[in-house]
């Protein structure tokens, strides 16, 4: 408990202060956390990687929905989509510790979704641990979980949310 309670008033700080958004405003060139200017996120491998030019700048261990195999088709599935989309916003409010949206679904997933007389759903997240949780930290990166999301640790969730602006592209891989 007193680790959450350390994070929550040490996180305010972290958003407000990003040393590569304070660097690049003062016009320096080092950068602690270096801009991601894409995500790629390998469903097989559980690893979600952020890069820049080509070059990955850091790899995390991912958990996903809890029925994985194959592209997201329908609202209520528990896959994570495949294909290209965009971080499209945040929430730092939301009921994971951060989350940033994935623009799933694209026009073709909604055709895709209409044709079959489905939803396609939505809300697909890349998001921290549940703030209340119901299992310890480790149990939820050792299975798949989420309803379709991506999830990673708390820490790796700050480090991606600082290294990520909106509008940068993610590709999810199977």
């Amino acid at each position: 408990m007193k680790a959450w309670c350390c994070l929550l008033v040490l996180l305010p700080v972290l958003l407000a202060a990003n040393p590569v958004r304070a660097d690049r405003a003062q016009g320096g060139v080092a950068e602690a956390y270096p801009m991601a200017d894409e995500l790629v996120v390998f469903k097989a491998e559980r690893r979600l990687e952020l890069r820049r030019g080509g070059e990955v700048l850091r790899s995390f261990p991912i958990a996903l929905g809890g029925s994985p195999e194959g592209h997201k088709a329908q609202e209520g599935d528990q896959r994570t989509p495949e294909g290209r989309y965009l971080i499209e916003g945040r929430n730092p409010n939301s009921a994971f510790f951060l989350a940033l949206r994935v623009s799933y679904p694209n026009a073709t997933d909604a055709e895709r979704a209409r044709a079959r007389g489905v939803s396609p759903g939505n809300n697909i997240m890349i998001h921290g641990l549940p703030n209340e949780p119901e299992h310890p930290s480790r149990q939820y990166l050792q299975a798949d979980w989420t309803d379709g999301c991506i999830a990673v640790s708390n820490a790796a969730m700050i480090d991606i949310w600082l290294s990520v602006e909106d509008g940068t592209p993610i590709t999810i891989l199977p």
